[in-house]
């Protein structure tokens, strides 16, 4: 048995083309993940947020509005955080967990995050995937960084600055990713707040 963990994360979903097969890819594989949800795409998607869940992945939160929080007041910020929140309860969701857009986060951020109950989360390993870039090498790219508490970044849909045409990379990447995590005697397990690296047992 493993005794290691890693976290695979996507981010800016669902998307109802590209999120789907994600999911396949990570059920062929046998593992779970986490997707941290833009509110509006959850709620006009519901039946992938409910396949998420019933095939015990995370749902977290990553906002309503994809912008930075630099680019936001502490007024603004909590209320999109608000927003976003009430919506995706409303789908059975209740996040622990809060990865903001780009990552980015304001002086205002922590405390926001605090009054919900929410930890920030960020990642360890970056698959640059919003680029285009092959599976095979997106791999290469983070093979020094898929070690035990690794959190693996990636996206099942077009964010903003997004320079691909589609996710079909990302979706080839999950099976050669869990594959070489599982060489290394890391499995892939969701997030969750307080957890020792921040990865479940």
């Amino acid at each position: 048995m493993s005794d290691g963990r890693i976290a695979l994360t996507f981010d800016d979903g669902p998307d109802p083309l590209w999120t789907p097969q994600v999911l396949d890819a990570l059920a062929e594989a046998d593992a779970r993940a986490t997707f941290f949800v833009l509110a509006p795409r959850a709620a006009a998607e519901a039946a992938l947020i409910a396949r998420m869940q019933a095939e015990g992945h995370g749902v977290q939160l990553h906002a309503y509005a994809h912008i930075r929080h630099t680019k936001l007041t502490e007024e603004t910020g909590a209320e999109d955080t608000d927003r976003a929140l009430s919506m995706l309860s409303s789908l059975s969701v209740e996040p622990e967990l809060w990865r903001t857009p780009w990552g980015v986060t304001a002086d205002w951020t922590e405390d926001v995050a605090a009054a919900r109950g929410l930890e920030l989360v960020r990642w360890t390993a970056d698959t640059h995937d919003w680029r285009g870039d092959s599976a095979t090498a997106m791999l290469a790219a983070i093979d020094d960084e898929v070690a035990d508490g690794a959190i693996v970044l990636a996206h099942d849909a077009l964010g903003p600055g997004a320079t691909r045409s589609g996710c079909a990379e990302t979706v080839a990447l999950v099976a050669p990713l869990v594959a070489l995590a599982r060489d290394r005697g890391l499995e892939p397990v969701t997030l969750c707040a307080g957890c020792p690296e921040a990865v479940c047992p």
